[in-house]
């Protein structure tokens, strides 16, 4: 691989605070840094080293310029085998604007500082940016205009889920805006009906809300502690007058609307600037729920059954485990399979094959206990009941 190489240290250096969901996220440069600079970068930090050359794709190649649609993760994997190694590769490059962001346009350049690959912005806004040692490192790349930051996860993936989430939070249930009583005295409504709401005081005309009804309990599998609820879809309406409480026309319902029924704004907003990061412990955790089937796969929703009191937040990644199983040997006299044996196998020895890792998820919102996730990929479907761990 050729990459471009930074011999001298870097004299100074900040950390910087990659979103208000991770907080202050310490960086590693990887570099040999003086210890009157150490002594100087009072804001910076280094995560914990690998010990070994951080894991490069076969195929990283030496520049790559961002373009719209491309999330972090998809970055991360153009350039890693394991792209929850993205911290310690990162180069927070002070001479670019917002360092911890990228935008489409900029140019990224793999390039080696004491031995070991960084990543850094080499380009940004068709401007060449310099090097931390004042060297020029900008490949001539034409860029495309800036834009938006790119988000770590592709936010279409989860909207869908967090306007009509089939996994509700226990505090979300005690606090979540609810349909307080039904216009004309009715029981039930129905499309073309209207409600009144509690807890959107403030809502505008014309805001829309998915109303959902509270389910079945859902049960932490290790101390059968109440997490929250199942919720189904019951359909959508919008405000006609403010106030408390506020007035909804029911504009489209699936099921009938009873009071009590939870309500969600449907165009939900959410904070995804945070970088992919393994867990800073041991987590040993389960699927409780997928969001609306019974398997998942690729780019959909689940809850598992670890929250913030694991110590996990946005960005922690994990991996997906299905268990093995206990199976009966029958051959280990010799015998050859025969699809006629009818024996018993109750005397037989039981060997359990191992757990398999079948995929990789990312969390995207914790609570105390829970927390949701994105499924980045998998092998196979996956679905309640299979566990997951560190990466």
């Amino acid at each position: 691989m050729r990459m471009k190489t930074i011999s001298s240290p870097i004299q100074h250096w900040r950390g910087v605070c990659l979103s208000s969901v991770l907080g202050c996220m310490m960086l590693t440069t990887g570099m040999t840094v003086s210890s009157t600079a150490m002594a100087q970068a009072t804001e910076s930090s280094r995560t914990l080293a690998t010990g070994t050359r951080l894991p490069l794709a076969t195929n990283a190649p030496d520049t790559y310029t961002v373009k719209t649609g491309d999330t972090l993760w998809d970055i991360s994997q153009t350039f890693l085998n394991q792209p929850w190694y993205w911290p310690e590769l990162w180069y927070l490059n002070p001479q670019v604007q917002n360092p911890h962001l990228i935008y489409p346009g900029d140019v990224l350049s793999l390039v080696t500082v004491d031995g070991q690959p960084r990543l850094m912005v080499t380009e940004r806004g068709g401007e060449q940016v310099v090097g931390g040692n004042g060297e020029r490192l900008s490949p001539q790349i034409r860029s495309e205009a800036l834009d938006q930051a790119i988000s770590a996860i592709p936010y279409k993936s989860i909207a869908a889920f967090l306007g009509r989430p089939n996994v509700i939070s226990r505090d979300d249930v005690k606090t979540a805006p609810y349909v307080f009583n039904l216009r004309d005295n009715h029981i039930v409504g129905h499309s073309g009906g209207e409600i009144y709401a509690r807890g959107i005081d403030s809502a505008a005309v014309g805001t829309g809300y998915n109303l959902l009804h509270v389910g079945k309990e859902l049960r932490d599998p290790d101390t059968n502690d109440l997490l929250g609820y199942y919720a189904g879809y019951v359909g959508n309406g919008t405000v006609l007058a403010s106030g408390d409480p506020a007035r909804l026309r029911l504009v489209e319902t699936v099921r009938e609307v009873l009071p009590g029924d939870k309500l969600y704004v449907e165009s939900y907003q959410m904070n995804l600037d945070f970088v992919p990061h393994a867990p800073t412990g041991t987590v040993n955790g389960e699927i409780l729920a997928v969001n609306g089937v019974t398997l998942a796969g690729k780019n959909q929703v689940i809850a598992i059954n670890r929250g913030t009191r694991q110590g996990l937040n946005a960005g922690t990644v994990l991996a997906i485990y299905q268990a093995g199983k206990t199976v009966a040997d029958r051959y280990s006299d010799g015998r050859s399979a025969d699809p006629m044996y009818r024996g018993s196998d109750t005397f037989k020895e039981k060997v359990r094959t191992p757990d398999e890792r079948v995929g990789t998820v990312m969390v995207f919102k914790t609570l105390e206990r829970m927390s949701y996730a994105l499924i980045m990929d998998a092998s196979v479907p996956v679905g309640i009941g299979d566990y997951v761990r560190n990466p």
